[in-house]
């Protein structure tokens, strides 16, 4: 472990305790972040089957099973190309959601990305999320960029990105829907 995923950071709410307790294993006050794995397919197939989850993207379609097994499988190459990406989120031993930092497929940037099962709404999993990747990104990686792609009708995710230290630069069209770009440099 370095001191940097060690280090202990302020209390407050706008910060987590980020730690690393094993190998590709970390910790915030609340929840457990580990690589994705095969094991994670129905968790991952029942959210994104979730009409509430999906309605915010330029298709609001849910995934079918097929759409699902491919996302954990891009999620699972990631992590093994380049030694990080998102995780998968628990809290104790439930699964409760997807998130982190993976490259950008438009920008040379990491993206910032968060999901949590419509199930676990409104505990804040988002932005402790959203935040353990900023502090992982910045010390542990050093990357010079992090971006988050919201759209305006989804301003809750937009809160969720201002809160984790990016701010608003633009719209942006992203698969033929106007979609806010924010960034941290």
């Amino acid at each position: 472990m370095t001191d940097v995923e060690n280090e202990n950071l302020d209390q407050s709410p706008s910060r987590p305790v980020f730690l690393s307790i094993g190998p590709d294993l970390w910790q915030t006050p609340r929840l457990t972040l580990r690589p994705p794995q095969i094991s994670d397919l129905p968790f991952l197939s029942d959210m994104f089957a979730r009409p509430e989850l999906t309605r915010h993207r330029p298709d609001p379609t849910p995934d079918d099973a097929a759409a699902s097994a491919a996302r954990l499988d891009r999620d699972m190459a990631h992590w093994a190309e380049h030694g990080f990406g998102r995780w998968a989120v628990l809290d104790g031993e439930k699964i409760v959601g997807f998130g982190g930092v993976a490259h950008s497929l438009h920008y040379d940037a990491l993206n910032l990305s968060y999901h949590v099962h419509p199930d676990c709404w409104g505990r804040g999993f988002a932005s402790e999320i959203a935040r353990a990747a900023v502090f992982y990104a910045r010390h542990n990686l050093r990357a010079p960029l992090i971006i988050g792609l919201a759209r305006a009708v989804n301003p809750a995710s937009q809160r969720v990105l201002i809160r984790a230290g990016l701010v608003y630069q633009r719209d942006v069209l992203l698969y033929g829907e106007m979609t806010g770009l924010f960034e941290l440099r």
